[in-house]
């Protein structure tokens, strides 16, 4: 069989190009192709001068300008809180407790009644104790009579003396046992004025530890309650002896503040890290220094007035010890160590950043106390050590804020810090 082909239809005469439209064609996309270079060589050669600007312009660091002055030195030291007064209520009377006269966790005034136990023993005491003494005093009575007759009838011989004697003898003997009645009537009212269990102190009261019902008393003293005062607090800490004596020689000195009293003023912290509103009072040391450890006991008064504070609970301290002059605190992210001691990076007028050697007296928060190797109006750097070490020969101080330090890690204590890889200056190396 023969194949069979169709015939492709033939374009028609107005869809073909001529050779002069295709000539056309071709000069529009080269010009358009040639138009598109010039355009893009342009845009490269107007970048390029930006791009040299950008790189020519120095980078820019946060920098603290130095102000030297009086520096407080502070210590922080954990402190725990105990009551200014602790009073057990106990029961000094024997028998049922009767009622509970009080709440519990409320505020109660010194004298107040909390507990009232069974009574009635301690009323037939005292009635006895009355009758005793109503008794002995008839028998001084009929004794002083019978004295005052034998009196005229031994001067007159008509009684023997010895008669007289023994007379005067039994006066003073019935006179005796009222006076031990009237001692028996004190102590009855005294046991019965127990019955009563009152507040010895004005405070705080606890819970009770007893209901009613029960038997107190019967042996031992049964503890009833615990009454603490709690305004003001006594903060309970631990100090070493060397700072002690730096704080009282500027008390005497008059370069710390103080209450008034010569007493060092301490600032109270919460475990949330909220300052307390009220300042304390630094109020003794302990006479001696632990052998151990080095550390004096110390005792400060902290007001209470809301009774926000409880006792038992773990606060942190801070106390003032010296005014350090002619020191400037500055931040601890802008220290540097290495085996030559602490430097930071300084900032000149024209921008030229070069290491200094600084010495370092301890802490202020989040800030080490420089005392040496800067002067006043010098500029510090405390972040962009990253740009320096990358071979920037200048930078661009601007303001450090500090809200960039609430970011970074607490540093070490100065003398145990170890500068970083990104933040040792290479030129401190």
């Amino acid at each position: 069989m023969q194949p069979v082909y169709e015939a492709t239809p033939a374009a028609p005469a107005h869809s073909r190009t001529s050779p002069h439209a295709l000539r056309a064609i071709a000069l529009g996309v080269a010009l358009v192709s040639a138009l598109a270079l010039t355009a893009c060589g342009d845009k490269n050669n107007a970048a390029q001068p930006a791009q040299a600007g950008a790189q020519a312009k120095p980078p820019e660091v946060g920098v603290v300008t130095v102000q030297l002055g009086s520096v407080p030195l502070t210590a922080d030291l954990p402190g725990r809180l105990e009551a200014f007064r602790t009073a057990q209520v106990r029961a000094r009377a024997a028998g049922i407790v009767q009622k509970r006269l009080f709440k519990e966790g409320s505020d109660v005034k010194a004298g107040q009644l909390l507990f009232q136990i069974d009574d009635t023993p301690y009323k037939a005491s005292l009635q006895s104790a009355q009758a005793s003494l109503a008794q002995a005093e008839a028998n001084l009575m009929q004794a002083a009579a019978t004295a005052r007759r034998y009196k005229p009838l031994v001067e007159a011989n008509a009684i023997s003396k010895q008669d007289y004697d023994t007379a005067v003898a039994n006066e003073k003997a019935a006179l005796a046992q009222v006076a031990a009645a009237k001692a028996g009537i004190t102590t009855a009212n005294v046991n019965l004025g127990y019955a009563a269990v009152t507040a010895p102190i004005a405070g705080r009261i606890g819970r009770a530890l007893v209901t009613e019902g029960a038997l107190v008393g019967q042996g031992d003293v049964t503890q009833l309650a615990t009454i603490q005062q709690i305004n003001p607090l006594y903060v309970n800490l631990t100090q070493s002896s060397s700072d002690i004596l730096r704080l009282k020689e500027a008390l005497a000195s008059g370069k710390l503040s103080n209450d008034g009293s010569n007493a060092a003023k301490v600032h109270v912290y919460t475990d949330d890290g909220r300052e307390y509103a009220h300042t304390g009072r630094l109020l003794f040391t302990d006479l001696t220094v632990d052998e151990a450890t080095g550390q004096v006991s110390v005792r400060a008064e902290l007001p209470n007035p809301q009774a926000l504070l409880l006792p038992g609970m773990y606060v942190r301290v801070r106390l003032e010890q010296a005014l350090v002059d002619n020191a400037v605190a500055i931040p601890q992210q802008a220290v540097t160590r290495n085996e030559k001691g602490n430097f930071v990076m300084t900032v000149a007028e024209d921008g030229s950043v070069a290491p200094r050697p600084v010495q370092i007296n301890g802490s202020q928060g989040n800030n080490w106390i420089v005392t040496g190797g800067l002067k006043d109006g010098e500029k510090v750097m405390v972040d962009g050590l990253i740009k320096v070490g990358m071979g920037a020969k200048k930078v661009t101080p601007v303001p450090w804020q500090a809200k960039a330090a609430g970011a970074a890690p607490a540093a070490a204590p100065a003398g145990k810090q170890e500068a970083t890889a990104d933040s040792k200056p290479s030129a401190a190396q």
